[in-house]
């Protein structure tokens, strides 16, 4: 698998995390990341996810 290959499934992985709607038809890769990511703001996502962190453990940007 290649770079591109991968960055498409990572966006694709996202818009899934981010939104009940399938991805757009014709959106690939790079594109596809963008769109996923203008569906939500950075506070309503946590990509953060660990059995080992307590979420008082965790330091956010304010």
């Amino acid at each position: 698998m290649d770079r591109n290959e991968r960055l498409h499934r990572e966006a694709e992985s996202l818009w899934r995390a981010l939104s009940p709607e399938p991805p757009p038809n014709g959106l690939r890769g790079a594109r596809l990341l963008d769109a996923a990511l203008h569906l939500k703001t950075a506070e309503a996502y946590d990509r953060l996810h660990s059995p080992h962190l307590r979420p008082s453990q965790i330091t956010r940007p304010r």
